[in-house]
């Protein structure tokens, strides 16, 4: 017969999978973030939504949750698989690389927020210094599970908000250990305690590092061997579990250890095949962490002291922004960067519970002000993916306002992409690596304010509206790269080019053969049909791989090749050869072409 006990647990499971299937495509249909559903369903089935009528409807037990310890375990298994996979996308030189933004500007922000906020309270009367210490660094604290799946670890808002995210999770420990040391009539003995913590995290990190450089590469091996997908997902998980286990048997946070497990393994040959294998378990258990922050809100509480609560979230989201965004400033980010990351940064976070339970348990605070703003943390959660929004599009306009690109018409000689896709960030890539200046335009807003905050030359314009390119200084260009992929515009603006321009060496991207004589007769100096190079790179793959010689295989591309340019001379009409080249770098760099 079925226990009570497994019924809930069956119904809990019930309640997260249907969300899961509900949600998720549902917010993706409308281009919205999961994030805000889950939390929805959190405070529609959570006690004070649905759960407050299960006593009068019983059937409803079957829908909603009790309490959010049913799937509390869980939701912490979410953050630390969430931990996981970010430590997959990096690495140990990676790291090293971002010590500066870790220690510098995330040290500032968490301890110049934590004593802004800490002293206000403490201005505003009724706690004492202790006490506006401990609430002033839980809210100070930012979101780790909800900033990086959105802003992610590799573009410039990315890596400055996991910087400060890694410094903030690497000081909860010490954190907690403080509040203790403030608690009344202590022992006396929390210094020692902490420093005894630290040492022996120290070791436990070391070991793990040393162990994982040299068991890791054995155990996937063993696991690829077998071809078997199951062993590889043990064998992942099983390192996930026994970092986590380690880091948190010393006193540390089990998340550090699960961020040193993606380290090790993104070390190895095997990282892409483990993100693959375990991403719907981060996905799923992370929805659940999120409905526990919906079951954290209470309506009826939110509606007694709904001006209050108002008050407290806009001043913690206002004073964090705004330190944020001046701390990188003043490190020598970008205007937009720094306001994209001070908004995304600005709401509290999952770890912000940890740190008032530890108050609350040291007696700092009475349990009435921990509830208050545990309900302020639930609230700044929910409306993350709001501020994500929000600030994105303020960055956006800073950057077009910017003006660290020249708007001169007499400009110095340089080469002028048009397009900002995959193809012609490469190109810039490529002439900013060889010294050689350029000047991008794209019509795609989101993509030029995404490229300057990425360092490169990058303007808005629509070339398809006639007079677009007259003030980037084309009479004194280099040449002019036409990478879009529209070939009536790029027939249209090369005619136009050679017509204004007769001596501007004029290079265009070309879809095939065809496309490429049409853009020689309109006046192109050089036209490179892409899809000529990746086949034969294709072709050149497959019989090197078959065993065919290195010589005859170079022989045959060679000969495709010249039949290729006798084949655009005659459809173009044109009294030389044309070049083709080998753009090998072009062709294989992922992403899309505006």
């Amino acid at each position: 017969m079925v226990s009570e006990t497994e019924t809930s647990a069956i119904g809990n499971a019930l309640v997260v999978l249907g969300a899961a299937g509900i949600v998720i495509p549902a917010f993706a249909r409308f281009r919205i973030t999961p994030v805000i559903g889950f939390i929805l369903v959190g405070l529609l089935v959570g006690p004070s939504g649905l759960g407050a009528l299960a006593g009068d409807y019983p059937w409803l037990k079957h829908v909603t949750i009790a309490s959010t310890e049913d799937i509390a375990l869980f939701a912490e298994f979410g953050i630390i698989l969430l931990l996981f996979s970010i430590g997959l996308e990096l690495s140990f030189r990676r790291l090293w690389q971002l010590r500066k933004l870790v220690f510098g500007v995330g040290a500032a922000e968490l301890l110049l927020s934590g004593a802004i906020l800490g002293g206000g309270l403490w201005l505003l009367g009724g706690l004492s210094t202790p006490a506006a210490f401990g609430l002033g660094i839980a809210l100070a604290l930012s979101s780790t599970a909800l900033v990086l799946p959105i802003a992610g670890t590799k573009s410039a808002v990315g890596r400055a908000s996991f910087s400060m995210l890694l410094f903030e999770d690497l000081a909860i420990v010490p954190i907690i250990f403080i509040l203790g040391a403030f608690a009344p009539n202590v022992a006396g003995d929390n210094a020692e305690l902490l420093l005894t913590t630290l040492w022996q995290g120290a070791l436990v990190v070391a070991i793990l590092a040393v162990a994982g450089w040299f068991l890791l590469p054995r155990i996937f091996a063993q696991a690829a061997r077998a071809k078997d997908p199951e062993l590889f997902l043990a064998a992942s998980l099983l390192v996930v579990i026994v970092a986590a286990m380690a880091t948190a048997a010393v006193g540390l946070s089990p998340i550090v250890g699960a961020l040193l497990a993606g380290l090790m393994i993104a070390e190895t040959e095997y990282h892409g095949e483990v993100e693959a294998i375990t991403a719907p378990f981060k996905g799923l258990a992370l929805g659940v962490f999120l409905i526990s922050v919906g079951m954290g809100l209470n309506l009826k509480t939110i509606a007694e002291q709904w001006p209050q609560l108002i008050a407290a979230v806009v001043g913690v989201v206002a004073i964090k922004a705004i330190v944020t965004a001046a701390l990188l400033r003043f490190s020598g980010a970008r205007r937009g960067t720094a306001a994209e990351v001070g908004l995304l940064m600005s709401s509290p976070s999952e770890t912000t519970l940890i740190v008032l339970t530890a108050a609350l348990g040291a007696r700092l605070i009475d349990p009435e002000t921990a509830s208050f703003w545990q309900l302020v943390t639930a609230i700044g959660l929910t409306i993350t993916p709001l501020l994500a929004r929000v600030g994105h599009d303020i960055a956006r306009r800073i950057e077009m306002r910017s003006d660290d690109t020249p708007q001169d018409e007499e400009a110095a000689a340089r080469t002028v992409i048009v397009g900002f896709g995959r193809v012609g960030h490469t190109v810039a890539e490529l002439l900013r690596d060889h010294g050689r200046p350029y000047i991008a335009v794209d019509a795609d807003i989101d993509t030029v304010a995404l490229a300057r905050r990425d360092g490169f030359s990058v303007r808005f314009a629509d070339v398809a509206r006639l007079g677009s390119l007259d003030k980037l200084g084309i009479e004194n260009a280099d040449a002019i790269v036409l990478t879009m992929d529209d070939p009536v515009q790029q027939l249209r603006m090369t005619k136009q080019m050679r017509q204004k321009y007769p001596d501007l060496p004029i290079i265009s991207r070309a879809r095939d053969a065809d496309h490429a004589a049409a853009l020689y007769r309109a006046g192109a100096s050089d036209a490179v049909p892409e899809t000529l190079e990746s086949s034969l790179q294709l072709a050149e793959a497959v019989l090197i791989d078959l065993g065919v010689a290195m010589g005859p295989v170079i022989a045959s591309i060679h000969d495709v090749r010249a039949k290729m340019r006798h084949d655009i001379m005659t459809k173009g009409q044109l009294e030389r050869e044309p070049r083709i080249r080998k753009l090998r770098t072009i062709v294989r760099t992922p992403g899309g072409d505006s």
